[in-house]
């Protein structure tokens, strides 16, 4: 294993680097699941659910409290036997322990034995992993997530955000292929949350798959390549950020407008002037294209164009607007 360096501890996750095993090899996407479906009693707690999570990918998985999110989880994983569906882990089915044994696991809720120091801990799960980390590297990763100087205190007198750390650590620890974070930074502060970022980041670099859930939307749009959005057990949305928040309106710093001018930026369907900027909406299918030729056409008509900004929404407006569609759509309306 390649060592970082641990001689700072107080430095960022990014800057230490992420210890960990040889590069990815094994074939096919990380996760591949289809069709994954699970009932509790008469609640419906996952319906139709399909995804996948490419190599080196970070995978965002979002929805409001009993959308499934852990559900689908604990199903990918193993842990909850789902009624209908079939899922892959690191090309091998989900039932074999080979493909289990190179994922890395930080659950939502979870509970070390009190008595236990940081260090016992973490050994005990190396030795429950089968893994030859040695004492050493055990160290490294309890620096890396910020417990270096804590690694003989019990366990029982951790805050909730250094139980959080140490659960991370644990997760790492077997230098895993694929990486699924239930809520990592749920108990974190600022300090801690960027920390998990950055870890996040390196695993990525490394080639390392993530699996992210998290209700913290401003950390998923930081390091997630795609998302996938679930609303009652469904998936109601899924892409890449760009697909997701896409360009669809436009800014427009303009003087001397020419009534042909003014006439071509209602052509977009949307023209809201405020003072001296205007805003137009963009076509879906032609984003790449519309810019130059509307700032062209703009200029040939006599208009001076002085700048131009895009106006994204962001992935807490989408997923709202989400998420309020499918309340609307439903028998009731919203309820």
């Amino acid at each position: 294993m390649t060592a970082p360096d641990v001689t700072a501890p107080g430095r960022r996750a990014a800057d230490r680097g992420v210890p960990g095993g040889s590069a990815v090899a094994s074939s096919g996407p990380a996760v591949w699941c289809s069709g994954l479906r699970k009932r509790y009693g008469g609640r419906q707690a996952v319906e139709d659910v399909s995804l996948v999570v490419g190599r080196g990918e970070v995978l965002g998985l979002l929805g409001p409290n009993g959308a499934g999110k852990t559900s689908v989880i604990k199903m990918l994983l193993g842990l909850v036997r789902p009624d209908a569906g079939e899922v892959m882990l690191l090309g091998r089915p989900s039932t074999d322990p080979a493909a289990r044994a190179r994922v890395g696991y930080l659950p939502e809720l979870f509970r070390y034995q009190p008595w236990l120091s940081a260090a016992e801990v973490l050994a005990l799960h190396v030795r429950l992993s089968g893994g030859g980390i040695s004492a050493q590297e055990q160290r490294e990763f309890l620096s890396l997530v910020g417990l270096g100087e804590r690694a003989g205190d019990r366990v029982g007198g951790f805050s909730k955000g250094m139980q959080q750390r140490l659960g991370l650590a644990v997760a790492l620890v077997a230098g895993p292929e694929l990486v699924v974070l239930d809520e990592p930074t749920s108990a974190l502060d600022p300090l801690g949350r960027a920390d998990v970022r950055d870890i996040v980041l390196c695993l990525k670099a490394r080639g390392v798959a993530v699996l992210l859930n998290s209700h913290l939307i401003g950390e998923v749009e930081r390091v997630c390549d795609r998302v996938v959005i679930l609303d009652r057990g469904r998936v109601a949305a899924a892409g890449s950020l760009a697909e997701l928040l896409g360009l669809r309106e436009l800014r427009l710093h303009l003087t001397d407008l020419t009534p042909a001018a003014r006439a071509r930026l209602t052509a977009t369907g949307k023209a809201e002037q405020e003072g001296d900027w205007v805003t137009v909406a963009l076509p879906a299918d032609d984003v790449g294209t519309a810019v130059p030729d509307l700032v062209a056409d703009l200029v040939a008509l006599g208009a001076r164009v002085h700048a131009v900004e895009p106006v994204r929404i962001s992935l807490e407006e989408r997923l709202l607007g989400i998420l309020r569609a499918g309340a609307s759509a439903r028998p009731g309306g919203d309820r």
